[in-house]
């Protein structure tokens, strides 16, 4: 198995072993420097000759045993160098590598800045969540300065990039809304009047478009406030919202599901979750069913539906604005904007939560909604 090193002991390694090797090599160079200075002709103690005196034969020459005794001082001293030295290496190397790994910890410290505050703009629940922040790194003016710093204006310009498109949804919807309620307006005078059965009949078409076109309107201007950051929360029941806003022939299982946050928006996403169960269903003997409860310090939010069988990679693309399953049965005359779900993702992330998709395998999905529990936010 390949081991992984982080940069840190990466960096510590390299440190330690430049340092080993110039002490290795600085040990080899002093050893050369003595072994050429030591001289052979010195005197030496009389525990030297002594020494050599016992290591050569009997009847040897004076001179003999000087030079003798001389060469073992030599070879003690260089020997004494060598394992002196070797040890002392060792001991200065762990210092020095336990010291490169302090230093490169501090090193890396700007470095982990940046990577915490990526990871936490990355985890944001929604694309655009954490663009407000800035690593706003402090230091020198060095290249990790200046990677924090073009990564802030990075940051600056997506920000602007989003709330600009935010923006601009939102005005066009409104815009657009002025001359759709004078379209309206004009059919619905028009059906008053005494017409032929085409006239009527292209006034009806005309006016079920332009409540079409207004429902696409509605969405799109609710997906645009669904993207924003929640400023203001209050206490609401999931349990109470799914009660109020399923019918007759919706089955519940409601406890209480607890929460903190927009009751206008959470009311929405109760309603086109079972909207959308509805409208997806089958032409007959089809059911819908919502249930609520608290788990895990997770308010929940269930709808299940039968339907048409959706492919499991389909399931997440549902989520994407406009989209929708090609070959599926529907009620007549619910056709949909196809912002339903779109709109259900936003909410529940601006409030801190999130949604999942789930097909059955005999037909229809199964969307579960996760929000923080009240008393987490507490």
């Amino acid at each position: 198995m390949r081991l992984k090193l982080t940069i840190r002991g990466r960096l510590t390694l390299v440190y330690g072993g430049l340092f080993l090797l110039a002490g290795l090599v600085m040990l080899g160079v002093t050893y050369v420097l003595v072994s050429r200075q030591l001289p052979t002709g010195i005197a030496v103690k009389a525990t030297s000759v002594d020494v050599a005196r016992s290591r050569v034969l009997d009847g040897s020459q004076p001179d003999v045993v000087f030079r003798r005794a001389v060469e073992i001082t030599r070879d003690d001293a260089l020997s004494a160098l060598l394992t002196q030295g070797g040890i002392a290496l060792l001991v200065v190397g762990a210092a020095a590598v336990a010291l490169g790994w302090l230093v490169a910890g501090r090193m890396l410290q700007p470095l982990h800045q940046i990577t915490d505050t990526a990871r936490r703009i990355a985890e944001a629940p929604a694309a655009d969540r954490g663009l407000h922040e800035r690593i706003a790194l402090k230091g020198p003016d060095d290249e990790m300065k200046r990677l924090a710093d073009t990564f802030d204006v990075m940051l600056a310009r997506l920000d602007r990039s989003f709330d600009g498109q935010r923006r601009f949804i939102a005005n066009a919807s409104h815009e657009l809304r002025t001359p759709l309620t004078l379209n309206r307006t004009l059919l619905e005078v028009a059906l008053e009047k005494d017409a032929s059965p085409e006239v009527t009949q292209l006034g009806t078409t005309l006016l079920a478009i332009n409540q079409r076109h207004g429902r696409l309107i509605d969405g799109l201007l609710l997906l645009a406030r669904s993207e924003r950051e929640l400023t203001e929360r209050s206490y609401v029941d999931l349990a109470d919202i799914a009660e109020h806003a399923a019918g007759d022939d919706v089955k519940t299982e409601l406890a209480e599901a607890a929460t903190l946050g927009d009751p206008v928006l959470l009311e929405r996403l109760v309603q086109n979750l079972l909207d959308n169960a509805a409208r997806h269903n089958l032409s007959s003997g089809g059911w819908v069913r919502v249930s609520t409860g608290t788990h895990n310090g997770w308010a929940t939010l269930q709808v299940t539906n039968s339907g048409p069988v959706v492919p499991r990679y389909e399931a997440a693309s549902l989520f994407e604005p406009f989209r929708r399953l090609t070959g599926t049965d529907r009620v007549a005359g619910s056709g949909g904007a196809g912002l339903g779900l779109s709109i259900v993702r936003a909410v529940a992330r601006a409030h801190g939560g999130d949604v999942h998709l789930e097909p059955r395998d005999e037909g229809g999905l199964v969307v579960t909604v996760g929000l923080p529990a009240a008393q987490a936010w507490s």
